[in-house]
């Protein structure tokens, strides 16, 4: 089994709506986000996977919340955006663009700061034994 493992980062601000504490408030950070594919086998040529294919679904995803008020956009009108919120969301859109037989979208932590992060294992993930 390989592993392989991008990180893009991008500044946004949010707020933790119920939150009962510094958080409710409208504060930023520069967030990383973390993404873990896997693969069962290597291609002709010794690669579980592009890792410029991996980095650009992942700076994709981030372009839209890049220096933006995540609580203002679309994607969190719904839902709270909380690290771990982000992480599944994350995950969710790149598993459909990455997930095939052989590599698949394994986790996605993003990072608050360089002591804080959420991750999102998916139903695959051998962390989830």
């Amino acid at each position: 089994m390989f592993e392989l493992r991008v990180k893009v980062d991008f500044p946004a601000a949010h707020h933790l709506e119920g939150y009962p504490g510094d958080c409710a408030r409208p504060h930023g950070h520069n967030w990383v986000l973390e993404v873990f594919a896997r693969s069962k086998k290597l291609d002709s040529i010794g690669m579980a996977m592009d890792f410029r294919t991996l980095k650009q679904a992942a700076k994709e995803l981030v372009a839209p919340w890049d220096h933006q008020d995540l609580n203002l956009l679309p994607d969190f009108r719904e839902i709270n955006p909380s690290a771990e919120a982000i992480a599944k969301l994350a995950f969710d859109r790149l598993a459909k663009i990455v997930d095939g037989a052989d590599t698949w979208i394994d986790r996605v932590t993003i990072w608050e700061n360089e002591r804080c992060s959420a991750t999102y294992l998916g139903a695959k993930s051998s962390l989830n034994s």
